[in-house]
């Protein structure tokens, strides 16, 4: 499983029943207010955290996945307390996680989560800088600016005839490309200029053409190297839990054996309900090595659908398969025998389960895709199971929805299979 065991999610064993106001927060010890903020829920947390005088080091006691989980769930402008507070191994994994979309580089988004960056402290900036990946600040710098001039250099004709923007050093000449984002970008030059002046050099040198600047499939490959370090696995290795097995010849080996690594993980409020077979058994069974386990499913099929991780939504899809999948897989072998669901959890493989409960849902595509029908419901409902991952049309649910969400249950299955059945007769 490598060598660290990830996490992702806003809340422990039970969601608190009860809410603390601030003051009554505050009177808590550090330990204590741990665990009351693993009860909570995200807006809580945000109420809580940033005011408390334990703010940064609760913030920071976070794992970076945990604390990037939080983030987006309250929404990135709202939640720009916490980066300020976060330490640079967690600034640095939220950045990983929204300034590329699959192999692509957003100068966009580069832009937006520095601006986020110089909102905070000068203290903060000065402890995060060191820590930027050079190679990246320099493909990013030198998709905004056009730099001339250096240490020694003798402007020509051309460039002291250029309409420079600004310089900040009276050495390097600069022009923003983008009006637009000059106020960031310059205001981010400065600090560099003024607090890193080695950096600020090496930087407008790289960009001015004196060094090559790294390409942008290198600066992807570090960036996922930094991700496997914290147990991201590889796109092609994430792939595998797609791989489709045959449901009526599976048969659980229980032979799982899993090693303590990392820290102690959360599961996210979706789990904490109690309402699915499959909650019901982990409240039953939870405990630590389980939700490592788990949580490093979450990251590997985060990764195996990797172009929409900066999607809050896509995201939040994600975990709602890996539940549904598991949820089928456990109600499939178990027939609601909760004692049994719990002795397949703790002995077999989080990752063979998925795979059974995608296969059992992917028999309903290979069914669909011989289908057609021109009327707007079933032409909905068959679209959706058509997807590469199949999707759930809402049409069928109580509330008739004109809408997908993922599997949930093995009742979802059987709804869709006599649906099938009725479309061919």
């Amino acid at each position: 499983m490598g060598n660290c065991v990830t996490e992702i999610g806003t809340g422990t064993a039970a969601t608190n029943s009860f809410r603390l106001g601030e003051e009554e927060f505050r009177k808590l010890s550090f330990d204590d207010k741990r665990i009351y903020l693993d009860g909570a829920l995200p807006s809580e947390r945000m109420d809580l955290i940033p005011g408390d005088p334990d703010g940064k080091k609760l913030t920071r006691a976070m794992p970076p996945q945990e604390l990037y989980w939080l983030f987006k769930e309250i929404g990135a402008p709202d939640a720009m307390e916490l980066l300020g507070l976060a330490n640079p191994r967690q600034c640095l994994f939220i950045l990983d996680m929204e300034l590329w979309r699959g192999w692509t580089f957003l100068e966009d988004k580069a832009v937006e989560y520095l601006g986020y960056i110089l909102k905070g402290s000068e203290e903060h900036f000065l402890e995060l800088l060191p820590h930027l990946d050079f190679n990246l600040l320099s493909l990013f710098l030198g998709r905004e600016l056009v730099v001339a001039g250096g240490i020694g250099d003798l402007n020509n004709d051309e460039e002291r005839q250029t309409d420079w923007d600004y310089t900040f050093d009276d050495v390097f000449l600069i022009k923003f490309k983008n009006p637009e984002c000059s106020q960031v970008i310059g205001s981010f030059l400065e600090l560099v200029c003024r607090f890193d002046n080695p950096l600020y050099v090496a930087l407008m040198e790289s960009v001015s053409g004196e060094i090559d600047i790294e390409s942008e499939e290198e600066c992807y490959r570090l960036k996922s190297g930094r991700l496997a370090d914290l147990g991201f696995p590889p796109h092609d290795e994430a792939l595998e839990i797609y791989s489709r097995i045959d449901p009526a010849t599976f048969t659980p080996n229980f032979d799982k054996v899993l090693l303590q690594t990392g820290e102690a993980t959360t599961l996210p409020e979706i789990f904490l309900t109690g309402k699915t077979f499959l909650a019901r058994v982990v409240l039953l069974m939870d405990s630590e090595l389980f939700r490592m386990e788990l949580n490093y499913l979450i990251n590997t099929a985060l990764v195996a659908d990797q172009a929409h991780l900066a999607d809050t939504e896509y995201m939040k899809s994600i975990l709602e398969r890996v539940y549904g999948y598991l949820n089928i897989a456990l109600e499939y072998l178990s027939h609601g025998d909760e004692t049994k669901g719990g002795e397949i959890l703790a002995g077999v493989y989080l990752k063979s389960l998925f795979q059974l409960g995608f296969s059992i849902v992917l028999g309903l595509k290979y069914r669909a895709d011989k289908l057609a029908d021109s009327s707007y419901a079933t032409s909905k409902a068959l679209s959706g199971l058509k997807n590469a991952r199949p999707r759930y049309y809402r049409g069928l649910d109580i509330d008739g929805v004109d809408g997908y969400r993922e599997f949930r249950e093995m009742q979802d299955v059987k709804n869709m299979s006599d649906f099938l059945v009725e479309l061919r007769e």
